[in-house]
């Protein structure tokens, strides 16, 4: 218990569990009296759950916390039977269908650990919470991270470094974080009122020539009310249109599985090709997991230059400033896209050196900073 005080004690001093429990309830979920909010998370992220549930109670609703122990998940596939990985438990379907909101807040206490497990039976426990998934989906709900020593080692940083870097990517930095959001949504909203109008994206860098459609789909603005922090527009291609080649220069860590490297050429909206320097056989089984894992589910673009480096989290990598992602697998239904998986997969490409975004053939972002017409919000 005194490692865990004393890193407690660490973030404490960089970052304030209060302001970002009050970000989350109020800002990003709007509790209202009487809703009954989920929040999941591990034991090392307990200063920000207990000021959660404070927060809630304060806008009178509900909190019910579930709480996982260190090597619960991995517990769970070494000892899981058929049905386990096959079906869901009715209950766990009754909540989603019962609460109004829920939180997800990543604090593990190790990285790696579902690096060990066939990726296949991962994919295959996905496929059987499908339904339980689409419910919480319909739902409001929030994911955000909370920083522990093993997600601190992963971005390659000290537990305060960390802790200031975390704060600094939800404007928790600033006198006014709400201020800031709605800052960067009006930012987001001027972005994409430009790319509504668009039909055919491009994006350009070494290694990476693809061309996307996105006419007539409904471009999403990501301004921390689902993700936080977030800062990204977002869509859903034409599920047909992907051409060309594109290559992944930021590392992807999907269930504690280091990949490097990923390089995917598609044809039609398919990929027709996939290699990894690194972690090859991942890909080759997430391209398995059902008929829509080769198939784009999301285009996004971030926008957060409060975030300058990638840190091995999806959730504050895909939000980078200066970069784009692209997601295999399941869209999101309202960007008007229809393809349907269990997979999930952001991959990210680092435009900040030598690369293009453009819309209808007019360049939007160049070398990572927005050239038309907008001007970048810095972090």
């Amino acid at each position: 218990m005194t490692g865990a005080a004393d890193d407690f004690a660490t973030i404490a001093e960089h970052l304030d569990a209060a302001a970002f429990a009050d970000l989350l309830a109020g800002y990003c979920l709007d509790v209202q009296p009487e809703q009954q909010v989920l929040v999941r998370s591990t034991t090392l992220a307990q200063p920000l759950l207990l000021e959660l549930q404070r927060a809630i109670l304060e806008r009178d609703g509900w909190c019910f916390l579930r709480v996982e122990l260190p090597g619960e998940a991995g517990g769970f596939y070494a000892h899981a039977r058929e049905r386990h990985l096959d079906e869901y438990p009715p209950l766990a379907f009754d909540e989603a269908r019962a609460i109004d909101a829920t939180v997800g807040i990543q604090a593990p206490d190790d990285v790696r650990a579902l690096a060990g497990v066939d990726p296949a039976l991962i994919a295959r426990a996905a496929r059987g919470r499908r339904d339980v998934r689409e419910q919480m989906l319909k739902k409001r709900w929030c994911s955000t991270l909370w920083p522990t020593p093993a997600n601190a080692e992963l971005a390659g940083m000290s537990l305060a470094d960390f802790s200031r870097f975390v704060a600094k990517a939800l404007f928790l930095d600033r006198p006014d974080p709400v201020g800031g959001w709605r800052e960067l949504h009006l930012f987001q909203a001027a972005l994409i009122e430009r790319l509504s109008k668009a039909k055919r994206i491009r994006i350009e860098a070494e290694g990476t020539d693809i061309t996307l459609d996105v006419s007539k789909r409904t471009w999403v603005n990501s301004d921390g009310k689902r993700n936080m922090p977030s800062g990204e527009v977002f869509t859903g291609p034409h599920e047909s249109s992907a051409n060309g080649t594109i290559r992944f220069t930021v590392p992807s860590s999907p269930a504690g599985v280091d990949v490097r490297g990923v390089q995917l050429t598609f044809r039609d909206g398919e990929v027709v090709s996939a290699t990894a320097e690194h972690g090859q056989d991942y890909l080759d089984r997430a391209l398995t997991t059902d008929d829509g894992a080769r198939f784009l589910g999301e285009l996004g673009i971030g926008t957060n230059y409060g975030i300058d480096r990638p840190i091995g989290a999806i959730l504050f990598d895909e939000k980078l400033g200066g970069t784009v992602h692209l997601a295999l697998g399941r869209s999101y239904p309202e960007t008007g896209g229809k393809n349907k998986s269990a997979l999930h997969w952001d991959l990210i490409c680092d435009l900040r050196q030598g690369g293009r975004l453009s819309a209808d053939g007019e360049t939007i972002q160049e070398n990572g900073i927005f050239v038309w017409p907008f001007e970048p919000r810095g972090g």
